[in-house]
């Protein structure tokens, strides 16, 4: 049976599939409760590849096979085969419920916080002698956290200056004798003299009065001990205070954007394009906008769900809540799509700034008096109405315990509108980066073809060697279309004709192998093939092309220099090199072919040439056959757990003890170096 027909029985077999599990998702639709809860969407493996919580369970589970989707959630939809529900007795219930299903089943098409979860924090200890780290886990230990800080760069410089402001103790292991912290003033040393729990806990406080925004009355107490210890003419003292003082200003001097009833808040804003969401978080800690992050991901489901299932997530292993969480409005994601035509540009958002600008320009607008902040508190508490209308968020109050405002009006909405320019600005610029990149590359792919003769060099094939004195010898090939790695068409080969270390007839080889199946399966040809190599290896490839398979395919060389670096092109006959600037995009389009392939064959390499090495140290023993071998391998593991295994760990495998001393002590003799 021929490619194309094995292709066709597959697709009609996926669709015959598909129709018969939409048929049993049918009858399963109809006894769905009018109830909240989780539903969990699985493939025809039963993997699940979505979990999703609903208000009513009906409407929402019902609405993926019902009218048209976009492009993502189609992928989706097309993908399922089953699904099971979970009721729940509330919207509070259904969200945390949702939250702790994706952390345990990681579904491919949910909103995953991966890397983003794991915020730096900084924690003192619960310890006899506290200490404080950074530290990136959470855990029930009693200890004191503080954060999350946006990245571990701004968390480690606040705890530098804590560590020389608070003489807590710095080493892990308590030492002997006092070390050069004590010295420095910067350690009670509790290792050689008694700390009181009164001492430890004034300290304590003081760090949790700094880190919870109290710097500016610490400011002005070291202010008045640097004026004393210049009085008392201890000047050497007085510098250190004055430098304690310069290196608060220092770390607090980005917090522009003020508000005058010092809250701790976090303010949410998100954007969604093309499949893709950015949700940035702005950090209010006592009333100050003191960092900022953002995450980009692609999304599948309903864009607001799936929002507020990246804010549950986020807040799920969370020990420093604030003490207000705003949120965009549901309708606030149509913002990122393309307007109606009487959209105004005004209030379009700037999106050739770049997105950390936009809160540097609108830094001034965002201070007001206590007296407007409380009045729009009030507001917006009086509107919780349309919290409860959003669900989600209502849900999230009640199970944090703290205020999820959707701002109506005033500062707050402004805040959250900044967020949300923000995101969309980020993900703009996201898009235009990719766009910028594809076009850079597909004219590098151009104008190589100009270089060489060719009027378009739209698929770039590229093979290397790689052997040690001969031994294991394999090649590699990988595929570059439109100046971008095709992964998918990548090639491996073990060399079989060759012995020794010969670069030429290896290459023979392998452009035989590859063109002589291209030929035959009548695969794509490429428009240029690149060799790692000179004048001997061009020669070598074409001439098996042209002079046994009838192909005329440019062929050029990368030729290295000391350093193994890309350093000309050759191309030709006889080949000569080309005047390529090193600095142009045509040449790193070259050298990134050339690492790549480099790499791929490296690689297998390795691979073969550390089951070579196996393979041989059994082989070697006497009484250790092939089937011996596997049987060894399948049961241990590995060679190194062999090597650490007993006489009676080989009884099992019907190996007496004689050989099986045999094997360890083969195993472990020491190899000449």
């Amino acid at each position: 049976m021929r490619r194309g027909e094995r292709c066709v029985d597959s697709h009609i077999e996926h669709i015959q599939d598909q129709e018969k599990a939409l048929e049993a998702i049918r009858h399963k639709l109809a006894l769905l409760p009018d109830l909240p809860g989780c539903y969990l969407m699985k493939n025809r493996e039963g993997t699940i590849i979505y979990v999703g919580k609903a208000k009513v369970l009906k409407n929402r589970v019902r609405s993926y096979f019902t009218g048209s989707h976009n492009g993502k959630t189609q992928r989706l939809v097309s993908e399922i085969r089953d699904f099971e529900y979970i009721v729940t007795g509330s919207n509070m219930e259904a969200l945390i419920l949702e939250c702790n299903l994706i952390k345990t089943h990681m579904p491919r098409y949910n909103v995953l916080l991966k890397d983003d979860k794991t915020f730096p924090y900084i924690k003192i200890t619960n310890e006899q002698h506290p200490r404080l780290e950074v530290t990136r886990r959470v855990v029930k230990d009693k200890a004191k956290y503080f954060g999350p800080y946006p990245n571990a760069y701004a968390a480690q410089q606040t705890k530098k200056l804590l560590d020389r402001m608070y003489p807590l103790r710095k080493c892990n292991v308590m030492p002997k004798e006092v070390c050069l912290y004590y010295h420095m003033g910067q350690c009670l040393a509790p290792c050689v003299q008694e700390v009181g729990k009164g001492t430890y806990e004034d300290i304590t406080q003081e760090i949790t009065r700094f880190l919870s925004g109290g710097h500016e009355e610490i400011k002005k107490e070291l202010q008045r001990k640097m004026e004393e210890a210049a009085e008392e003419l201890n000047f050497e003292r007085a510098k250190e205070l004055r430098d304690q003082i310069i290196n608060i200003d220092a770390l607090m001097e980005k917090q522009k954007i003020t508000m005058a009833d010092a809250r701790d808040r976090d303010v949410f804003g998100f954007s969604v394009d093309k499949g893709w969401m950015c949700v940035q978080i702005l950090y209010m800690r006592q009333g100050k906008m003191i960092e900022r992050h953002a995450s980009i991901f692609p999304f599948y489901g309903d864009a607001y769900g799936d929002f507020l299932s990246y804010v549950t997530q986020y807040y799920s292993d969370n020990p420093a809540l604030p003490q207000e969480i705003l949120l965009p409005e549901p309708h606030r994601e149509a913002a990122a799509e393309p307007g109606p035509s009487g959209e105004e540009e005004a209030d379009k958002p700037p999106v050739e700034s770049e997105a950390g600008s936009l809160v540097a320009e609108n830094a001034a607008v965002y201070s007001t008096s206590a007296a407007n902040l409380e009045a729009e508190t009030e507001a917006d508490t009086v509107l919780e109405g349309g919290v409860e209308a959003s669900g989600g968020a209502a849900s999230l109050q009640e199970w944090l315990g703290v205020k999820v405002l959707l701002p109506q009006r005033g500062l707050k909405k402004q805040m959250v509108k900044m967020a949300t320019d923000n995101a969309r600005v980020a993900l703009d610029e996201k898009f235009r980066l990719i766009a910028r990149d594809e076009e850079r590359t597909s004219k590098a792919a151009d104008n190589l073809g100009q270089y060489i003769g060719l009027d378009s060099v739209h698929r770039i094939e590229a093979f290397d060697n790689s052997n040690i004195q001969g031994a294991n010898p394999v090649s590699a090939m990988v595929v570059f279309t439109d100046g971008k790695p095709d992964r998918k068409e990548y090639r491996k080969y073990k060399v079989k004709t060759v012995q020794g270390p010969d670069d030429y007839e290896t290459m023979r080889e392998v452009i035989r192998r590859r063109y002589e199946r291209v030929l035959k399966e009548n695969l794509q040809q490429p428009d240029l093939i690149v060799v790692d190599g000179g004048k001997g290896q061009i020669s070598a490839a074409v001439d098996v092309l042209e002079n046994e398979l009838g192909l005329f395919i440019p062929v050029c060389g990368l030729v290295k220099d000391a350093k193994h670096k890309t350093a000309q092109l050759m191309v030709g006959d006889p080949p000569e090199p080309v005047r390529l600037p090193r600095d142009s995009q045509e040449f790193y389009l070259l050298q990134r072919i050339q690492d790549e392939v480099h790499r791929f064959a490296i690689s297998f390499h390795r691979e073969q040439r550390g089951k070579s090495m196996v393979t041989s140290k059994l082989d070697s023993i006497p009484g250790i056959g092939e089937k011996r071998r596997k049987l060894l391998l399948k049961h241990f593991g590995s060679i190194k757990k062999i090597k650490e295994a007993s006489v009676e760990d080989f009884r099992p495998l019907s190996i007496g003890d004689k050989l099986a001393a045999r094997i360890i002590e083969a195993l472990n003799e020491e190899e000449p170096s």
